[in-house]
């Protein structure tokens, strides 16, 4: 059998957006990238444009100064997504409401749920908080009325909230329709495989 040496792919890779971001993400300008490499200004901006591609040598360089681990450049992105009709059933207390986890569920810095809330659901008589230190509730449909230690906030479909995972709080839909409504906790309440 005659072997088949693979070749190279035809697609550029593309690293310089990566740079960029994690160059913006310290705060530091082009300019300072290039006095600490010793590369112009110009080169570095070539680079984060994809426009040139800078030796292994000035790449290692650049990557020690951003202090960024040369290889995190070659990981392919990561994403996952999970239709509904296959994100896990969940059931975070309360009554009349049906709950999906629709991020993964080993992601720890955000956790999102779609809940359907039936027509008198509710999370409960007692004030909660959940393991998070954000929360924002967005309503996709219906009616919902938060209960806050110092009274009730009614939201309306296209309303969102955002609150402090540590403020107590509970939740009811007291219409005679169903209430759609996403919640997003970061970072994730739990997360694991179970």
């Amino acid at each position: 059998m005659r072997s088949i040496h693979p070749s190279p792919s035809s697609t550029p890779l593309l690293i310089g957006a990566k740079l960029r971001s994690t160059r913006q993400a310290q705060g530091l300008t082009i300019e300072q990238i290039a006095d600490s490499t010793g590369l112009t200004k110009g080169f570095i901006s070539r680079v984060e444009r994809d426009e040139t591609s800078p030796s292994v040598a000035t790449l290692i360089t650049i990557c020690q100064v951003l202090s960024l681990p040369v290889g995190s450049l070659f990981e392919p992105p990561t994403h996952e997504v999970i239709p509904l009709a296959d994100a896990p059933t969940i059931n975070m207390g309360g009554t009349g409401a049906s709950e999906r986890l629709i991020t993964p569920r080993g992601e720890s810095h955000v956790q999102v749920l779609r809940s359907t809330l039936q027509p008198g659901a509710s999370g409960g008589s007692d004030l909660y908080t959940i393991n998070g230190e954000t929360e924002v509730l967005h309503v996709l449909t219906g009616q919902i009325l938060l209960h806050f230690r110092h009274g009730n906030v009614s939201l309306r479909a296209g309303d969102t909230i955002t609150f402090s995972g540590k403020e107590p709080h509970s939740w009811s839909n007291l219409n005679d329709t169903v209430a759609e409504v996403i919640w997003t906790i970061a970072p994730a309440a739990w997360s694991g495989s179970a």
